[in-house]
């Protein structure tokens, strides 16, 4: 597959906040073409000469797929938010066949989640902003599909983990996801709370002026669109890094406005 324009940011946007998040996901489009890369149905997609773009799509859906199907059953809203992920990648038919094969591949009780992480990790190498990314994507999927129960949240902790995240950092995670989820549903007119934006950077009320611009051009730095493309983030995924710059900037001018520091 190759991905060309801002697709995934778009259909993200689009799962958390319908037509207006797509809008802000700003979605320019994509190509698939077929390939040698073959699931059961016999169709394929080309990934191009990326193996890194090919393990990153497959591994989404199907651990998607899998943290969908952790409590024992998939929910309604879970259906729809990955059908609007497809939806909003305009797939063919036969597109549309293989994300579901790669989800409900996920579903499945002898899915081999611990090797297919591994294998994520390894081409991913060093790479934390990208892995950070793949951890947004299943947040914000479970996110907009409602309530997090007990036990997706507990195999989320789990993926973060085998992917080299700390608790930490999956905390922050949600209050990020969580503030552009209420912005979007809001239709932007929300402003994150003091509480929020120092969850978005990761820090406690307390921390000190320098803390704060330090977490603030950190996380900026790891959220660079331009960045994550030279470390093997498809084009496409740019906007996913583009909507957090916008949580993050938000974030950090709400306590740059409390504490009235330049």
């Amino acid at each position: 597959m190759v991905w060309i324009g801002k697709a995934v940011g778009g259909v993200l946007g689009f799962v958390v906040g319908g037509p207006i998040g797509s809008a802000l996901g700003v979605l320019l489009g994509h190509q698939f073409d077929r390939g040698a890369d073959q699931l059961s149905s016999g169709e394929g997609i080309r990934f191009g000469s990326s193996r890194i773009q090919q393990v990153f799509f497959e591994v989404s859906f199907s651990v998607m797929g899998h943290i969908a199907k952790a409590d024992g059953r998939v929910s309604e809203g879970e259906v729809r938010a990955a059908r609007r992920i497809m939806h909003g990648m305009k797939l063919s038919p036969a597109e549309v066949k293989i994300s579901i094969d790669h989800f409900t591949l996920g579903k499945g009780a002898d899915y081999p989640l611990a090797e297919r992480l591994t294998q994520l990790r390894g081409l991913l190498r060093n790479r934390t902003d990208l892995v950070r990314t793949f951890v947004e994507i299943q947040m914000q999927v479970l996110i907009a599909a409602g309530t997090i129960e007990r036990a997706k949240r507990e195999l989320l902790w789990q993926v973060a983990r085998d992917l080299g995240m700390g608790r930490v950092e999956l905390a922050q995670i949600e209050a990020l996801v969580r503030a552009q989820h209420y912005r979007v549903q809001s239709g932007g007119k929300a402003t994150v709370s003091m509480e929020q934006a120092y969850r978005v950077l990761g820090l406690e009320p307390d921390a000190s002026d320098k803390e704060v611009k330090t977490a603030y051009r950190r996380l900026m730095n790891h959220h660079h669109p331009d960045k994550l493309v030279a470390r093997g983030l498809p084009e496409s995924m740019t906007s996913v890094a583009e909507e957090k710059t916008h949580e993050i900037r938000a974030a950090y001018e709400r306590i740059k406005a409390q504490r009235d520091f330049k």
